[in-house]
């Protein structure tokens, strides 16, 4: 008996060990993931007609003030910008206030740097009543060539889940149409406790 004793207290000894290795990991400290697109993505319907967009968030849990960067490259546009419209989930449901919203070209972060805005383009923003379209009007037309974003600082929405927001642009001509670009699909985490 004394023997079986003893190799249960050898293997409790041993578990705590490991246990008392893996404690650092399991810290509240540790690294957490940037909120940025993911590399991977699964769609049910993968059509042609849906184009992703890169963006980076400072914070993806619900009900945190964050800032979301909505990227367009120059390989996602092809004409210059007269008007560019974010149209929101009905279901993101949170208050955008205009002054919160900017047009900037955009500097793409990575491992070394943070997406951020490079130079804040002039513009006017009209946020619709219930937060499902933002519309902003450049003073010029945005010229091609070179990355733009939309930066939004705003509270997260209570409801975690997965976003899709639409980029649409008009571009200088004749036809005042807007013409899709992609899809920048958000994802809002529950809290981490």
């Amino acid at each position: 008996m004394s023997i079986l004793r003893a190799a249960a207290a050898a293997t409790a000894l041993g578990l705590a060990g490991v246990a008392a290795g893996l404690t650092p990991l399991a810290s509240p400290h540790a690294a957490r993931a940037q909120g940025t697109s993911g590399m991977v993505e699964f769609r049910w319907d993968n059509t042609k007609d849906y184009r992703k967009l890169y963006f980076f968030m400072t914070d993806t849990h619900r009900l945190k003030r964050s800032e979301y960067y909505l990227l367009l490259k120059p390989k996602d546009r092809k004409t210059a910008i007269l008007k560019l419209t974010v149209g929101i989930p009905q279901s993101f449901d949170v208050d955008i206030k205009p002054k919160n919203v900017e047009l900037c070209y955009m500097k793409e972060g990575g491992m070394l740097s943070r997406t951020r805005c490079e130079k804040k383009i002039p513009a006017v923003v009209e946020v619709s009543k219930d937060s499902t379209a933002v519309e902003i009007f450049p003073e010029t037309p945005v010229p091609v060539g070179k990355t733009i974003g939309v930066y939004l600082n705003i509270f997260n929405p209570f409801n975690a889940g997965m976003y899709q927001f639409n980029a649409l642009a008009q571009a200088p001509g004749d036809v005042p149409i807007s013409g899709y670009l992609g899809s920048w699909l958000i994802q809002i985490d529950p809290p981490t406790d």
